[in-house]
Order: C-alpha cells, then sequence, then structure tokens
C-alpha cells in the first residue's frame, strides 16, 4: 500500500491485461498510443512509429507520482489523458509476434497503481490511416487523480519533487522536447513549463 493508492498484484494485473486484449487474436501486430514519456522511452520494441491524434482525451499533469517522479511526503506530478480536447501522440506498432512479453512488461509500468484505464482509442496517423490504438486514460476516481491544480501548486511540486527516475522537472521537460522533436509541440504544456519555472 502506498497511501491510500494500493498495488495491483500480479493476479490482478494478469486480468486486467486478459480484459483489454479479450478482442486481440494474439497474432495480429497491434497499436499502441504514447502521449508521455512513451513517446521518449517506449521500452519496447516497434515495428513502426508514427504520429497519430486521438480526440475526447487532452494530456495534462494529472496524476500524482509518489514513486517515479517524487515520494509520499513529496508526491511529483506525471501526464495523464483526461476526457475532453484532443491530443496529438506517437503511435507504435508492435508485432503480433512475441508481444504478449512486451505487453505483460508494459502493464507493470503503466497498471501497476491502476490509475490508469486501458482503452481503445480510435486514432488517426499523420498519413491519414485510422486504427485502434491501445492507451492508458486517467481513472478519475483514482485517488492519484489531481484534478486540475493551480499553478502555484504545480510550480512548487516542479521546484521539489524527485522520486525513483528522477525529478518531475526532468520529466516534463523532456516530454516537452520530445513532442517538439517529433513535429508536434504541445504548447499550452510548453507555456505552463515556461511559467512555472520562471524566475521571479
Amino acid at each position: 500500500m502506498l497511501g491510500d493508492t494500493p498495488l495491483l498484484t500480479d493476479d490482478e494485473l494478469a486480468a486486467s491485461r486478459e480484459k483489454a486484449l479479450g478482442n486481440w487474436d494474439r497474432k495480429s501486430d497491434l497499436w499502441l498510443f504514447g502521449y508521455g514519456s512513451l513517446i521518449w522511452n517506449p521500452g519496447l520494441p516497434t515495428v513502426e512509429a508514427v504520429r497519430g491524434k486521438v480526440h475526447g482525451y487532452h494530456r495534462g499533469l494529472y496524476l500524482w507520482s509518489r514513486v517515479n517522479r517524487g515520494t509520499p511526503e513529496q508526491p511529483g506530478l506525471v501526464l495523464a489523458l483526461d476526457r475532453g480536447g484532443s491530443c496529438t501522440g506517437m503511435a507504435f506498432r508492435l508485432a503480433g509476434e512475441g508481444a504478449v512479453e512486451h505487453l505483460q512488461v508494459l502493464w507493470r509500468r503503466e497498471m501497476a497503481m491502476a490509475s490508469y484505464r486501458p482503452a481503445w482509442l480510435p486514432c488517426t496517423l499523420a498519413d491519414g490511416r485510422r486504427v485502434e490504438a491501445l492507451a492508458f486514460v486517467m481513472r478519475r476516481e483514482a485517488a492519484s487523480y489531481t484534478g486540475k491544480l493551480a499553478e502555484p501548486v504545480v510550480r512548487t511540486v516542479l521546484g521539489c519533487a524527485s522520486g525513483r527516475y528522477g525529478t518531475t522537472f526532468d520529466y516534463v521537460s523532456r516530454t516537452v522536447e520530445a513532442l517538439r522533436e517529433c513535429g508536434m509541440p504541445d504548447r499550452a504544456l510548453e507555456a505552463l513549463l515556461r511559467r512555472c519555472t520562471a524566475r521571479e
């Protein structure tokens, strides 16, 4: 137990994974939509990586991180997809053969605390193709959901929070950089980062 956010057991992770992949034949290639750290650190082999866009969800710092980018005493923040708007990101095609093992690793990374809900979202690729892509979207009922935070709170977190994988500031900066390098800058996130890190 981490604060009031329980870790899923191996059995619970497996059940979640099987439910999400219930309609997949275990042979066909499948798509994964990355909107945060998956863009610059997918952590699994991909056959293809293409810019993509999903509608109905937008990217924001909506998830408290009490291990990876913060601590229970000084939680960090990480990105999540929340309802409304649209989001550009990277769509990764995974080869069907051997994908199960990689998806098990992905589930441990993204679903350990059940803050997200796996969902298949219609995704339009940069070349016009339309695919169903697996994405991890925010569960608003999760204890780690922040809602919309006041900027002074975000400023404090960016200035202080650090966890197992580094600081919240580094996480946000690397994501902003990766989005710009991929030709799809998130101007709202860039502006928030500038405002919250400007010297007073």
